[in-house]
């Protein structure tokens, strides 16, 4: 920082007492801002990382490229040839390829955007985070499954959480010796850092860590309250002005066939060669089209300017879009007279961020657009752009903007309204030139043939159904010890140790007082049950044909695959074949069952099936692990709460009885199970049988009691899917919505500790450490059995309004062992 520059974090660290310990070097990479949130209050703003902030194109990559030297000397010449690097999405995306570049390694990065044809090869949450759920798409999976030094690179690093869970995920597939952190600053303390040691221990490896510059953020107690009052006193970001919309100009690129736009699917030494060679051309069309006039069809009406091709530029890039457009920026920069002065590169984002016109703040404007890349991912649908909007100093205004972005995202939201990307970027400069690159569609590599398929497990061998109602696509592991105290599953999965899915819950004979509320829940609702039944069979009868083949995701979908088979067999005399697979998120959907499947039947007949709906995200992970095959991946469910299907029976939050329950309403079956020692890559996922429960089974009687009213309601049903097949039914994900509304409300910054639903909920009493349950104010007996299990457990109940669900559980969200008392009831940790 020169002598003339002020520190962009001044505004925060004055006002809100929030400072920076630790290297010199700090400040210079960091500045800081307030997010718009009751929960989290400051925000760590890169200076060099070309998200938030525009910056010369050549301090943004060379940044990464002196981490990426930084690593070839850590690693040596031999390693450094065989590394690869892997990169996070959005922020990291071209720091990541930036590393890549300076190590010269082949680069991939996660992505929340599926592609059709392509299987995830892994995949992870990320932890504080607005937005979650990456993919790991590579074109080729080969480039996973080197045992070469293994880079994984972000922009900063705070707790190391992320980075732990993908370096576990991956380990376990395709260890390593040797894996590399890579970021611009580490922030982590103490603990955090000993987690790091830690689990390089215990997987055998060696994690060595790389960053720019260290240090820590001192908070005041009392952050939250001082963030309040700030967002309070500074209010909404003011509207730019309004003018005439400027120029805008489409330019055709010459593209080098084949190039990929990123390192979404893979990017080799080969692809970093093709680019250099074909950026001076791309810069040089660039150029030709910020000249003043109109440059081809595609220019719009609006004011002419002849300064364009002469003063401030701007490339903005497109969320994960990133390297692509800061290397066009770079070429630009080098062919543009004085191009290095006049030439700055950043890219749009999903991050809210509060803004404040002040030279010490920074985030000086804002402008806020909607998604108009189609996301998938169910999180929120508005963008934001900083820093190009010129506020009240026209020393920072740019006279044109070149906007990057991919085909996927030249739609009509890009282009039309107001509140476009476009349209507001016409208001703030006085050239707009929109360059649309191809978006790289891969062919997935050739897979090895597989072995032949296991065979389907069938009761009364495993579990307590009959052989005809259902196909177990598992795996038996009864005689397998995989039960762990709840306490300590909570503890090893919310510190990383461990997936869920790689232990069971101890279950228990429900209690006579319990047993007694299920049968209450289900004399009450089972005429409820059978309509909503009856009504998603017939809406799949009449959109799917008569060819159905159910597949219940195993295991709370798979009583409701034997109820809608049932209904078909009563109401139109099918024989409709039902099986119960795995999905488990994080993991997807069990791809030897989907094998299974596509081998057995027409791909398109299959319709996947489940209880209920929560926040969406197995709705989500279903998409994902069926991307690019035959089959459908809409999920049919009995309720909908969560608005996220548009095959349901209801969209009313109600008790369903099995949620009660484990095993003994699931025909004896455990959760399913995916370990690497346990299971093989040509074996269904695994789950348990528990005869010894035998004694406390109701599997039956809850199908039987539901069926029995199948006749009495059947008009009912007919009617009702005349009203769904006349009504719009497209999902809008309110439920998602609610969720991270609670997430920040509450301030758990993991929304999967966020369980909505009394399905859900149900299930957090049962299985996890439960922290609190809000219930919707006035909500009946359909709450009974959670008011039961709470008392129990010591857990309060809060009734709240404006809940869309009928109640949400909480899991305790910074759970240890000390978390949890004596008595096995959680205690509440007072929050500041």
């Amino acid at each position: 920082m020169t002598a003339q520059q002020e520190w962009t974090g001044r505004w925060v660290a004055d006002r809100a007492g929030v400072g920076l310990t630790g290297s010199d070097r700090l400040p210079d990479l960091v500045g800081l801002a307030l997010r718009e949130n009751p929960k989290r209050a400051h925000l760590l703003v890169s200076t060099v990382l070309g998200k938030h902030v525009p910056q010369r194109p050549s301090v943004v990559h060379g940044a990464g490229l002196d981490l990426g030297r930084l690593v070839r000397e850590l690693l040596g010449e031999e390693a450094a040839a065989r590394a690869v690097v892997l990169g996070y999405a959005e922020t990291a995306t071209g720091l990541g390829h930036s590393v890549a570049d300076g190590l010269d390694a082949p680069y991939l990065h996660s992505t929340r955007r599926p592609v059709a044809g392509l299987t995830p090869v892994g995949g992870f949450e990320e932890e504080h985070s607005h937005a979650t759920s990456h993919l790991l798409l590579p074109a080729d999976p080969a480039l996973l499954a080197g045992d070469g030094p293994l880079v994984l690179v972000d922009d900063e690093f705070s707790t190391g959480n992320t980075v732990l869970n993908t370096i576990r995920e991956l380990h376990a597939r395709h260890p390593r010796a040797h894996y590399v952190v890579v970021a611009l600053v580490d922030l982590r303390d103490e603990s955090d850092r000993r987690r790091l040691v830690d689990t390089a221990a215990e997987l055998g490896t060696r994690l060595d860590l790389v960053a720019a510059a260290g240090g820590g953020v001192e908070l005041p107690a009392d952050i939250l309250a001082r963030a309040a009052a700030l967002i309070a006193e500074v209010g909404p970001a003011p509207e730019p002005p309004p003018a005439a919309p400027a120029p805008l100009v489409r330019v055709a690129l010459d593209w080098p066939a084949g190039l990929p736009d990123g390192g979404r699917h893979g990017f080799s030494a080969a692809h970093r060669a093709q680019l250099e060679e074909a950026l001076p051309q791309l810069a040089s069309q660039l150029a030709a089209a910020l000249e003043p006039g109109d440059t081809g069809p595609a220019a719009g009406e609006g004011r002419e300017s002849g300064a364009a091709g002469s003063g401030r530029v701007l490339v903005l890039g497109c969320e994960e879009l990133m390297y692509a457009p800061l290397r066009l920026a770079g070429a630009l920069a080098d062919h543009l007279p004085d191009g290095e002065e006049r030439v700055r590169y950043s890219t749009t984002t999903r991050s809210p961020v509060l803004a404040v016109d002040d030279p010490g703040y920074a985030i000086r404007t804002r402008l806020s657009f909607p998604a108009h890349d189609g996301p998938q991912d169910g999180g929120s649908r508005e963008r934001f752009v900083y820093n190009v909007a010129p506020g009240a100093d026209p020393a920072r205004r740019f006279d044109a903007v070149v906007l990057v972005v991919d085909d996927v995202a030249d739609t009509p939201e890009l282009h039309d309204g107001e509140r476009s990307l476009l349209a507001q970027l016409r208001q703030v400069t006085d050239r707009v030139v929109l360059a649309v690159l191809p978006s790289h569609r891969p062919v997935p590599a050739v897979r090895p043939q597989r072995s032949a398929l296991p065979t389907p497990l069938h009761g009364p061998e495993f579990s307590s159904y009959r052989a005809d109602e259902v196909s177990w696509l598992l795996k038996d592991l009864s005689d397998v010890p995989l039960e762990a105290p709840t306490e300590e599953r909570e503890e090893a999965v919310q510190n990383g140790g461990a997936h869920y899915a790689e232990s069971l819950p101890v279950e228990y004979q429900p209690s006579p007082e319990y047993q007694e509320l299920f049968h209450q829940a289900l004399r009450i609702s089972a005429r409820r049950i059978a309509l909503a039944v009856g009504t998603v069979a017939e809406t799949l009868l009449r959109e799917r044909g008569r060819g159905l083949v159910l597949a219940s995701l195993a295991r709370a979908g798979t009583p409701v695959g034997v109820l809608i088979r049932r209904w078909l067999a009563f109401a139109h005399g099918l024989d409709t074949p039902h099986y119960a697979v795995s999905i488990i998120r994080g993991r997807g959907l069990d791809p030897v069952a989907v094998r299974y499947l596509d081998a057995h039947h027409h791909a398109p007949d299959v319709v996947f099936v489940d209880g209920w709906t929560g926040k969406g995200a197995i709705t989500r992970e279903l998409a994902e692990a069926l991307a690019g095959t035959a089959f459908d991946p809409e999920l049919a469910v009995l309720a909908d709460p969560g608005r996220c299907v548009r095959t349901y029976g209801t969209r009313d939050d109600f008790l369903i009885p099995s949620a009660c329950l484990n095993s003994t309403v699931s025909g004896l079956v455990s959760r399913t199970v995916l370990r690497t020692d346990l299971i093989g890559p040509d074996d269904f996922h695994g789950a348990k049988h528990y005869t010894e429960l035998a004694g406390g089974d109701v599997s039956g009687a809850f199908l039987d009691t539901v069926a029995d009213h199948f006749a009495e309601v059947l008009d009912e049903v007919r009617t009702a899917a005349d009203r769904l097949a006349a009504e719009d039914r497209t999902p809008d994900w309110a439920g998602w919505a609610a969720v991270e509304r609670i997430s920040a409300e509450y301030g758990i910054d993991n929304v999967n500790l966020v369980k909505p639903g009394v399905g859900e909920t149900t299930r957090v009493m049962l299985r996890r450490v439960p922290w609190r349950v809000l219930a919707r104010r006035g909500t009946g007996a359909d709450l009974d059995h959670v008011r039961l299990l709470a008392a129990q457990r010591g857990i309060p109940v809060e009734e709240v309004d404006d809940l869309p669900y009928s109640c949400v559980g909480l899991i305790h969200p910074r759970y240890s062992r000390g978390a949890t008392g004596a008595s096995g009831t959680a205690v509440l940790v007072k929050e500041s």
